[in-house]
């Protein structure tokens, strides 16, 4: 390896400006300069004990040593000081890490929040834990509260404000659930959730809306009803129904046509009927027979509300009626095998507790008889001793008269 040249001749003083001495400290110019005599340099032996420099700190600690600390706590401390401010800003939103929020882009203050029922347009890029994306959406629009999206992003988009790009780390119950979304979000997947929330606006006027929007809507959300449903979360399948129904039965400042008239009917009965389904599931049974008979009011041979009205039925012990409503859908639809296999499990359990009832009416009934049998002949066998002893005391009396009739004669 080449070197640097470093040049090692002395330097050489010329006896300039820097040379002189100010009056105040010039010497006498007799006195003889030590340079310019012939005494010899006494030699300093370096190694000497007193010369001991290993106690001295080393120069890069000199610095830190002023405050009492070293470089290196200095640097641990600042590292811990950014590790709890990095810390201090996530946001857990519910006090136990499931969900969790943290701004990474500021937005235009408090005031510039979104609310429950505004329409939300956001930009989102939804990641699993090891990084891979998947999903992203550059214009994802919903109403917010309504359930239209993850729960994790209904909770957090709520606290952001316009123009704010957020990072949510959600648990999987949050998200998709042990159910998961195939192909892309394996069950029980925690996600990490980047969103950027791009414009708010109020939602739209129902009395104002189109035939056609008032469908679209309404089906949006009765779709998302059906996804809830297929993921086994009925309560807020029942939420999605409610909303689409409210959708479907406000009134209209617009004219529909016959046809746009009859395809909301459809939808209305398909909500009814999902919303039975989701009301049985939670053994809300009353309100999924309310749910079954507002179908049949409209359409009473509507195969589903007959089949689901006879569940409820016969949930609830009223077999005979429960039959009588499954044979006449099965009347409407005989190559049903559904309903053949409810009907049939129905009529073998309705026997069932006829033989056991009529068991214990025939039990009760036989106590009664041997109890009536016993009282009947502990009452003649008293009648008889009754009988018996007004007999001997007939009997004694007459014995009686005659001996003092006998005597006085």
């Amino acid at each position: 390896m080449a070197s640097a040249d470093v040049d090692d001749s002395p330097t050489q003083d010329d006896g300039s400006g820097s040379a002189q001495l100010s009056e105040n400290e010039s010497k006498p110019k007799a006195r003889t300069s030590l340079l310019d005599s012939t005494e010899e340099f006494e030699i300093i032996d370096s190694t000497g004990e007193d010369d001991d420099l290993s106690d001295l700190p080393l120069l890069e600690t000199v610095e830190g040593q002023e405050n009492g600390k070293t470089q290196n706590e200095e640097k641990e401390e600042k590292f811990n000081d950014a590790s709890q401010n990095e810390q201090d800003d996530w946001i857990d939103l519910l006090g136990n890490g499931a969900l969790r929020k943290k701004v990474l882009i500021q937005g235009q203050g408090a005031e510039s929040r979104p609310k429950k029922g505004q329409d939300v347009t956001v930009k989102l890029k939804t990641s699993l834990e090891n990084g891979s994306v998947a999903e992203e959406h550059v214009n994802l629009t919903f109403t917010l509260g309504d359930g239209d999206v993850m729960q994790s992003m209904d909770l957090c988009v709520q606290l952001m404000e316009l123009g704010e790009t957020a990072l949510i780390v959600a648990d999987a119950k949050f998200c998709y659930g042990k159910q998961g979304r195939n192909p892309d979000i394996p069950p029980n997947a925690n996600l990490v959730l980047e969103v950027f929330l791009l414009e708010v606006k109020d939602g739209p006027d129902l009395e104002l809306l189109t035939g056609q929007k008032k469908l679209d809507l309404a089906n949006k959300k009765r779709e998302r009803g059906n996804f809830y449903y297929q993921q086994a979360d009925y309560v807020f399948a029942i939420n999605s129904y409610d909303i689409a129904l409210k959708i479907v039965n406000s009134s209209s400042k617009v004219d529909f046509t016959p046809e746009e008239e009859a395809e909301l009917l459809d939808v209305k009965m398909k909500c009814l009927n999902n919303l039975a389904a989701s009301q049985l599931k939670l053994d809300h049974f009353e309100a999924a027979l309310k749910s079954c008979n507002m179908v049949l009011e409209q359409q009473p041979e509507n195969i589903k509300a007959l089949f689901r009205k006879g569940k409820v039925l016969a949930q609830t012990g009223e077999y005979s009626e429960a039959i009588a409503i499954l044979r006449k859908a099965l009347k409407l639809e005989p190559s049903n095998k559904t309903i053949h296999a409810e009907l049939s499990k129905l009529v073998k359990k309705h026997a069932d507790q006829k033989t056991v009832e009529t068991a214990m009416y025939k039990k009760m009934l036989g106590n009664v008889a041997s109890t009536t049998t016993k009282s009947s002949s502990k009452t003649s066998w008293s009648l008889s001793w009754k009988w018996l002893f007004g007999a001997t005391a007939i009997a004694i009396g007459g014995v009686a008269l005659s001996v003092v009739i006998a005597a006085r004669n």
